[in-house]
């Protein structure tokens, strides 16, 4: 049997793949990029499907537009001139099953073979897979403290005429944590207003910000080429797969359509139709309110635990905001070495090779606290702390 280059050059989901060794009751997972269930609004999400039932009849089990049901665009674009102040109407919203599909789509968009496509260094896996479907060449810019590294991203434009796009997770970044700076931000906009190209950004956490102030994105309202994505994944719910993109590039907005079409026809009316019901009836912003609360309470667990047991060599942000945490380790020694030893005492994470296009001995990782209790991260991070100071131990040995 032949299959394409495309899908055997396409790796799957690393993270997937540790979920489903790390199922077993005993582990403690720090792996999953998980929203905490007790965040879900069961009883408020019932009613809302009762009355989308009631309201709208056969409707909801019907096929629909592609672009979407109008009043949840209509939400979502209130949303964004509501806090941020631009000019989002609903003709500029299209919804998507999950932000995922809305990366597979802009691939598909934007790529052919070999053409270019920025990635920060380290970047989200799941956009890494998503555009490698297209079989692009990727070009990595160093992800810093504050955001990507400016010079780094002025001269890969400038040495690429092939670049089509770039992909940045501007607030709490996956897998780092870390937020895009205000100063950064605008160098940034000053760097890529020069190059015919489109921006990206991803903003799936943005919402959750338990410090700090919230700040603008670094291409809408100003950037021709500006896309943002968004999901209802960490807000309300992962599993009715619900995202969206935003742009006010009409040209950009018809050839998703024409690709979701092929794609799915549309994404799942029922799921939309309830979402509208559900903002519409509910103080959303109170609801997130709670999740902030609850995740900033995590974050201090982990963050604290980290302090009292991590190894002083071992580096890691401390995130504004979002749902995880970057450690570094010293320099050649293999996350993947540590994630081996680490499941022997029952502890999962997410070692950092595959948030990057071009691995090589990686001595990152990646840290999840919003689906543990505080006691269970405690527990965790000192066995994960416990093992650390041992291959760390053994690598100097062996170094001397």
């Amino acid at each position: 049997m032949q299959f394409s280059d495309k899908i055997l050059n396409t790796p799957s989901s690393f993270i997937r793949n540790i979920l489903k060794v790390t199922d077993s009751p005993e582990v403690i997972s720090f792996a999953g990029g998980l929203p905490n269930p007790i965040s879900f609004p069961i009883d408020a999400l019932q009613e809302a499907i009762n009355n989308a039932i009631a309201e709208q009849g056969a409707k909801l089990f019907q096929y629909s537009t592609t672009q979407g049901y109008e009043p949840l665009r209509q939400l979502i674009a209130a949303k964004y001139q509501r806090n941020f102040g631009l000019d989002i109407q609903a003709e500029d919203v299209f919804i998507t099953t999950g932000s995922q599909q809305a990366l597979e789509l802009l691939g598909k968009v934007f790529l052919n073979k070999g053409d270019g496509v920025v990635m920060e260094a380290p970047g989200y896996l799941g956009a890494i897979q998503a555009f490698t479907l297209a079989e692009p060449n990727f070009y990595p810019v160093t992800l810093e403290d504050d955001g990507l590294n400016v010079d780094e991203l002025e001269a890969t434009l400038a040495n690429n005429a092939n670049i089509k796009f770039i992909y940045t997770v501007p607030n709490f970044q996956n897998p780092t944590g870390i937020t895009y700076s205000k100063e950064k931000r605008e160098a940034i906009y000053e760097v890529v207003k020069k190059y015919d190209v489109a921006l990206i950004e991803d903003d799936p956490y943005g919402e959750l910000r338990f410090e700090g102030e919230a700040l603008p994105y670094i291409g809408a309202g100003r950037l021709e080429n500006s896309v943002l994505l968004g999901s209802f994944s960490k807000t309300v719910t992962p599993g009715f797969r619900l995202g969206y993109i935003v742009t006010k590039n009409k040209e950009i907005l018809s050839h998703v359509e024409t690709a979701k079409q092929a794609t799915d026809l549309h994404t799942n009316i029922f799921a939309q139709m309830t979402i509208a019901e559900y903002l519409t009836h509910n103080a959303y912003q109170e609801h997130v309110d709670k999740i902030i609360a609850l995740y900033s309470k995590q974050a201090n667990a982990m963050l604290q635990a980290i302090e009292k047991h991590f190894p002083a060599e071992v580096k890691y942000t401390k995130p504004e905001g979002g749902m995880f945490i970057w450690a570094t380790m010293p320099a050649g020694i293999s996350a993947l070495e540590l994630f081996d030893a680490a499941m022997k005492v029952n502890v999962a994470f997410v070692p950092g090779d595959p948030f990057y296009t071009h691995p090589e001995n990686i001595n990152t990782l990646r840290l999840n606290y919003t689906n543990a209790t505080e006691e269970v991260i405690e527990e965790g991070i000192k066995r994960l702390g416990t093992i650390m100071k041992e291959v760390i131990a053994s690598h100097a040995v062996v170094a001397q």
